[in-house]
């Protein structure tokens, strides 16, 4: 992705080696996410791209230096800064398609927060380790991101390449795009009413209508001429990587289809090149659409 350069987004919070805590917020601490309401937002939100994987990341401990016009700090780990600046752009970037795309369907866009954070953090949702991977927590509407992910991703999971890392950006701000169209809010007020298993074959129409709306996303900088050869190719290997049967699999060497709450892997490539293709909301009803279509 060429995006040396670009303009780098206003809407990042960096709490990289500020302990994980800020000043504001509330909400449970981990301990505290396994009962109650709050048990089906953060199986929804939390885990929103990678659910149940023994996602690990680092954290800095170098002393931080304020950038105050973008908001990221400038730390003694270049190449974790460098992937900083990277997320800012892509994060500026689905700005600029999101608010175009509201615009058309005669809607506003209301822009995301990205938070950068190293070991742990807390949120509006409460306090989650970097075990969790990406997320975004619909009560103040920011993304988490620890970027030792980007590591992970590719040593792990095997889907290296910025575009993969773009890809996971795109689909945490699916699940923003989600939010303000309020197909957040109707899932989880299914929640009482439905048994495990067809609460889980619900959010998989969440997850893969937020893998459309990445590739919704990533059609957008395609006209900006902006990707580069491989660049869609690493999007999809990281859609891949992620797929529930793929995890399972590699977690636990057998698959349980009812137990998933992502899609697999090809529904999840299937429904990103959907959004690539199409380019804009009308094509991402992943709701109003038999099982076996998904």
């Amino acid at each position: 992705m060429k995006w040396k350069g670009g303009r780098r987004s206003s809407n990042v919070e960096d709490r990289r080696g500020s302990g994980g805590f800020s000043t504001g917020g509330g909400g449970l601490g981990m301990s505290g996410m396994a009962g109650g309401g709050i048990f089906g937002i953060i199986i929804m939100i939390i885990i929103a791209l990678f659910g149940g994987g023994d996602l690990f990341g680092g954290g800095g401990g170098s002393t931080p230096t304020e950038t105050p016009q973008t908001g990221i700090t400038e730390t003694s780990n270049k190449t974790e800064d460098e992937m900083a600046e990277f997320v800012s752009v892509v994060l500026a970037y689905t700005e600029d398609a999101w608010t175009q795309e509201f615009a058309n369907n005669n809607m506003e866009y209301v822009e995301p927060t990205l938070v950068l954070f190293s070991g742990q953090v807390q949120s509006a949702c409460g306090v989650a380790g970097s075990q969790v991977g990406p997320f975004y927590c619909p009560a103040d509407q920011k993304l988490y991101i620890d970027l030792s992910f980007y590591d992970q991703l590719s040593q792990e999971y095997g889907a290296s390449g910025d575009f993969a890392m773009a890809y996971v950006v795109a689909h945490e701000v699916g699940h923003h795009v989600q939010n303000l169209l309020g197909i957040m809010d109707q899932v989880q007020s299914s929640r009482n009413q439905l048994s495990e298993t067809e609460y889980n074959e619900l959010n998989v129409r969440l997850e893969l209508q937020a893998d459309y709306l990445a590739g919704v996303w990533a059609n957008y900088v395609q006209e900006q001429g902006v990707l580069e050869a491989g660049d869609f190719d690493e999007a999809l290997t990281a859609a891949h990587a992620v797929g529930d049967d793929t995890l399972q699999k590699q977690y636990q060497g057998y698959v349980v289809p009812d137990s998933f709450t992502h899609g697999t892997s090809e529904q999840r490539m299937r429904w990103f090149t959907k959004g690539f293709e199409t380019g804009n909301l009308s094509g991402g009803d992943t709701f109003n659409i038999g099982y076996d279509e998904l």
